[in-house]
């Protein structure tokens, strides 16, 4: 016997008889019964509504919209209307259907008239070879099924992934380039003249690095932190951030290339979603009068000032991850652990890493449960739900990109250079120093953060995303199985034990809602950004996020397929406002990256010394590295006497003798501290070189954008074909009708 076709399933609690809730459900069953659905009852546990619509809708709905549905394989037997069609069309009722009592599906829910309300996972063969040929780990290597995805999920899901993996198949080259800059780093520049300048120190007494038990200490003693800063910080990062910047444009110009090639495919070119949208309220009521666009300067001004008090919320945390920082420093430094006083800095770089990761889990859940966010929809009133999802869009992701880097902001353009200098040091509460840089620059701090964030991100959160659904549906399963009977049964009950079986495997699943493809387009997204805006200090990250989107994908489909309910399809054409906000990343990364190389990095003090103060510019030397006394140059000395008076003077070194001059990072005269004439050129030199950069960087971005069209050629010839046949019909049909 063939197993009946339903389009929905709603779930709702035994009540009692007369009860507010059994009437209130009855109600609203009797409005779809109205319009011709057909409804089956299933008790269990829980009453179980089949809801089928008639075929009178569905012929509507071809007939307003001359739609190429048709031409998709995954649709029932007895007419051409595909399943995901007809999904959305049935869900799209549901939620606007209205009782006598003015209320629709979603109030009803939260009341608790209905629990669930979702389309079914059934044995379809789309969702058979899905299961075996997209859905395991195995096949991680193998090309995606898209047309598949999109025959079962619809076509935002499968542009989802056609974006991810296209994603993914070019990060393979920013990787590539990434290693090789790494590699470079370890081996032409580990041996640079500036490393080997603070390894062969052992006379340069530097200042303490807190007030209280830290002793003054010898420059070498930093050898190995020194040679991981020139592994970084190097000519070679400087090329790898322009190539970035240019790969970001070429990325997003191929893929509007790729993404007109496959919704050309799919007949959805010139797809119109307010069309769409306006012939489903048609199909629901036809009395129903459009909703107008509306805009309110007011209600924008209160968005507005909720956002930038977000904003202004998630720099205070900034602010506090700092403090934390600084407290840790000064805690570490006097440890009585001689491992943890030795590399206190790093120590506190790192647990301020977690920190971040930590407050990022934090602000995340708490972005996704509360916060003005619930109220906005209400103040903005956009007209569709594509509006609607558009405005959230921009404010979580506003929301989230603040969360991820206000803490990479900082370490990358304001620590080292707000600390002040000793004697005259910038404190917290009056007390506790703000951190300095090491003397071979800032950007093996912006490093090690990032990288913790990172690895962190893409692997416990990738393991807690996976685990949660997968316990929590097994939990389900367990709670809700029903007791299997034991007597015969008869032919009608068995269809209906297979249906009941069917309804109650799809209810044991994980939920989902109208923002769950949201969540896994923000988290790539943001992935995006670390590997484009602060690549330079970090040229792992396109690598490490290649890594995280060959398993992203699996994990996506096995979620998706195995651990969720089925997700309601929607149309689309394109990704939507993300494209929008890719280009916006790609415009910060060519700023973010400019910045890194000429102010975190040491790349222009070391320019500037070669070409103004080194040997070499006083006369030709050959045979000499002009680099050459650099990090002497670099420092600056200080007087032990000018100590500010609470300031705990620690006992010189055994080996040297009590010398009343140390040294400092900086470039401050040695009489009254003030800044020397070499400190404002190395500042207009990081002026001009960032004006330089960014200027060449988004000419590079233009020409690119302009040298590859956004629609191939193909395209635009199937359309002018199209076209032309379309007029030659309508002018054949002109002159018979005369004739």
């Amino acid at each position: 016997q063939n197993e009946e076709k339903w389009d929905f399933v709603l779930v709702s609690d035994i009540h009692e008889m007369g009860s507010e809730k059994e009437i209130k459900r009855k109600k609203f069953l009797d409005e779809l019964s109205k319009k011709g659905f057909t409804i089956k009852k299933i008790e269990d546990t829980k009453l179980f509504y089949g809801v089928r619509a008639p075929q009178h809708i569905f012929r509507k709905y071809q007939c307003l919209l001359s739609n190429p549905d048709s031409r998709q394989q995954n649709s029932n037997a007895h007419d051409d209307v595909p399943v995901t069609t007809r999904i959305r069309i049935v869900h799209f009722i549901l939620q606007n259907t209205v009782t006598s009592d003015l209320e629709k599906l979603r109030d009803l829910m939260k009341k608790k008239v209905f629990e669930a309300a979702f389309p079914l996972h059934e044995k379809e063969e789309v969702r058979e070879f899905l299961k075996e040929k997209w859905a395991r780990w195995r096949v991680m290597f193998k090309q995606q099924p898209i047309e598949k995805i999109r025959c079962y999920f619809g076509e935002k899901v499968a542009l989802y992934f056609a974006w991810l993996g296209w994603y993914t198949y070019l990060l393979a080259f920013a990787a590539l380039a990434g290693l090789v800059t790494v590699v470079a780093g370890t081996t032409v520049f580990s041996s640079s003249q500036v490393s080997k300048e603070i390894c062969d120190a052992n006379n340069t007494i530097m200042c303490p690095l807190c007030d209280q038990k830290c002793p003054f200490w010898v420059l070498s003693d930093t050898c190995t932190y020194a040679k991981v800063t020139h592994m970084i910080d190097n000519e070679a990062t400087v090329v790898f951030a322009m190539f970035m910047a240019i790969w970001a444009t070429v990325f997003l110009e191929l893929w509007k290339r790729e993404r007109a090639t496959v919704v050309t495919d799919w007949d959805l070119y010139g797809w119109d979603e307010e069309e769409e949208e306006l012939a489903l309220e048609l199909i629901n009521n036809l009395q129903h009068e459009p909703r107008l666009y509306q805009h309110s300067y007011f209600r924008s001004t209160i968005v507005l000032v909720l956002v930038l008090l977000m904003i202004v919320v998630l720099i205070g945390i900034a602010h506090a991850l700092v403090i934390y920082r600084v407290v840790a420093m000064a805690l570490f430094t006097q440890s009585h652990l001689e491992l943890l006083r030795e590399h206190a800095n790093t120590m506190a770089v790192m647990t301020g890493a977690v920190l971040h990761y930590i407050t990022i889990v934090i602000m995340t859940k708490v972005r996704s449960h509360t916060g003005p966010w619930a109220l906005l929809p209400f103040l903005e009133k956009p007209r569709t739900f594509s509006q609607r999802e558009n405005n959230f869009i921009v404010k979580i992701f506003t929301f989230q990109f603040f969360t991820n880097f206000s803490s990479l902001i900082y370490i990358a353009f304001f620590l080292g250079r707000i600390n002040g200098h000793p004697g005259h040091y910038v404190r917290i509460a009056g007390r506790w120093r703000l951190e300095e840089c090491h003397p071979s620059g800032c950007i093996t701090d912006l490093f090690i953060q990032m990288a913790i964030i990172m690895l962190l991100k893409q692997t416990i959160s990738n393991i807690m995303e996976y685990l949660i659904p997968w316990i929590s549906h097994h939990l389900r399963k367990q709670h809700k199985r029903p007791k299997k009977r034991s007597v015969m049964l008869g032919e009608e009950e068995e269809a209906e034990d297979l249906c009941k079986r069917q309804w109650l495997k799809n209810y044991e699943l994980n939920e989902v809602n109208i923002f769950s493809l949201f969540n896994e387009f923000l988290e790539m997204v943001i992935q995006y950004s670390f590997t484009t805006i602060f690549v330079a200090a970090f040229p792992l990250a396109p690598l490490l996020a290649l890594f995280n989107n060959i398993v992203e994908i699996h994990l996506d489909a096995i979620k998706m397929m195995r651990l969720y309910r089925r997700m309601v399809p929607r149309k689309a054409n394109d990704i939507g406002i993300w494209l929008q906000v890719l280009e916006a990343i790609g415009i910060l990364a060519v700023i973010g990256n400019g910045l890194v190389i000429a102010i975190t990095s040491d790349f222009i003090p070391v320019q500037v010394y070669k070409y103004m103060y080194s040997p070499c510019s006083r006369e030709n030397r050959t045979g000499m590295d002009c680099s050459t006394g650099y990090i002497n140059n670099s420092l600056s000395v200080f007087r032990i006497q000018d100590f500010e008076p609470h300031t705990n003077v620690p006992d010189m070194l055994q080996e040297f003798d009590g010398d009343q001059i140390k040294e400092y990072r900086d470039y401050r005269n040695a009489d009254d501290y003030t800044y020397t004439v070499q400190f404002w050129h190395i500042f207009a030199a990081r002026l001009a070189f960032l004006i330089l950069f960014e200027h060449v960087a988004l000419c590079v971005k233009l020409i690119a954008a302009w040298y590859i069209p956004d629609v191939p050629q193909k395209v635009k010839n199937k359309f002018l074909g199209r076209k032309h046949t379309n007029l030659r019909k309508e002018l054949r049909w002109v002159m018979s009708w005369k004739v």
